[in-house]
């Protein structure tokens, strides 16, 4: 039979209490016989703690909780390792929830000087361009002011021919300790900013600093299709890096210029054109202005004013998707004003032998297009 005391009255709490009251219990526990807290009685209080962090450490695991309830100590015995818990599962989290650098140094997790290399930050640069631009694509270059490496030091920020030195206020740890009652409190040394090293000799053309202001050239590939408000990364062409960190990113925010008369919407186009009477109603052959020039468009006699003709694969190309979109070209018959006496005559001779009946209309649904295009 087990001599191990049983983990629940270890803590000192019912079999029934919740995850938070578990927590709670060893929480008390813990910062009651931690070892750094009991100087005086350093063994006791160590086998102490590891018999409540044993404890802990299967009871806030639901799966080894439950095989405990139902076999005992036999259920979980490959659970916990000499009185400490299985530090693969959620529970280190809750150690480092419930003490965080307290219990640093027990757990291996003590912190040290901070790493000098840092990631360049990302940059954004706006690019405007016509509507025709955006359609076909094009090759530019920008110019781009931006932080570089100091060529002069490599971008260590000391001299050259000398080096950075250790930092003698936290002895290059990066951090200060110091007792607060029963803590101890760390915080970054204010002299090398967590670095662990200063630089006694800096570099005269950065000041130290490891880069330098400077602008870069960019060959920049603007893709066919592009829409207004689109961004183009261009990974590694942000600022440098500070002490030989990588580069940030570039980000181009592209700016498409409206069309006179091409209204877009994603890959198709739209625009409105106008007809006269008669040419809407004998139809006509009519020269239309696509992406590719002009185009052949067939008015079929009979065509009423808001029809609306399909051109298809004369859009614009689609960036993600591949192929172009599709023209829609909508008709709008022109009621010609300021008759003379003659047109009035041939109209009003139009009028009787094509009278209509004037009544509400059935309303269509199919076909329609959007308004507000440009007439």
């Amino acid at each position: 039979m087990s001599q191990k005391r049983d983990y629940y009255e270890i803590l000192g709490v019912e079999r029934s209490a919740s995850d938070a009251e578990l927590k709670s219990a060893y929480r008390k526990l813990a910062l009651q016989y931690h070892p750094d807290r009991n100087p005086g009685n350093h063994e006791e209080a160590t086998e102490k703690f590891k018999e409540i962090t044993e404890a802990y450490g299967v009871l806030a695991d639901a799966d080894k909780r439950a095989a405990y309830d139902r076999y005992g100590h036999a259920g979980v015995s490959g659970a916990a390792t000499q009185g400490w818990p299985d530090f693969s599962s959620t529970v280190f989290t809750d150690f480092e929830d419930l003490f965080g650098e307290f219990f640093g140094g027990v757990f291996g997790r003590q912190r040290g000087p901070r790493s000098r290399a840092q990631r360049g930050a990302d940059l954004r640069y706006e690019v405007e361009i016509s509507f025709e631009e955006a359609a076909a694509g094009l090759e530019t270059k920008i110019k781009i002011p931006r932080w570089e490496t100091c060529q002069e030091c490599g971008g260590r920020g000391a001299k050259r021919g000398s080096e950075p030195a250790l930092c003698t206020v936290c002895a290059g740890r990066g951090q200060l300790r110091h007792q607060q009652g029963l803590f101890t409190v760390s915080r970054t040394c204010p002299e090398c900013k967590g670095l662990g090293q200063v630089i006694r000799e800096p570099c005269p053309v950065c000041q130290g600093q490891g880069r330098t202001r400077q602008e870069k050239v960019l060959g920049l590939k603007i893709p066919a299709g592009v829409d207004d408000g689109m961004r183009l990364r261009v990974g590694g062409e942000g600022e440098s890096g500070v002490y030989g960190g990588p580069n940030g990113d570039l980000y181009v925010v592209l700016h498409v210029r409206e069309h006179p008369y091409f209204e877009r919407e994603g890959g198709d186009l739209y625009y409105t054109i106008p007809l006269s009477i008669s040419q809407a109603a004998l139809g006509t052959d009519i020269k239309v202005p696509t992406l590719k020039g002009q185009e052949r468009l067939r008015i079929p006699e009979g065509t009423q004013s808001g029809s609306v003709f399909r051109l298809r694969g004369l859009g614009m190309p689609r960036v993600e998707e591949g192929g172009r979109g599709d023209l829609y070209v909508k008709v709008q018959v022109v009621v010609p004003t300021n008759l003379s006496r003659e047109q009035r005559h041939l109209l009003e001779s139009l009028g009787a032998a094509t009278r209509v009946e004037n009544k509400p209309m059935v309303r269509q649904t199919e076909g329609r297009v959007k308004g507000g295009y440009a007439r």
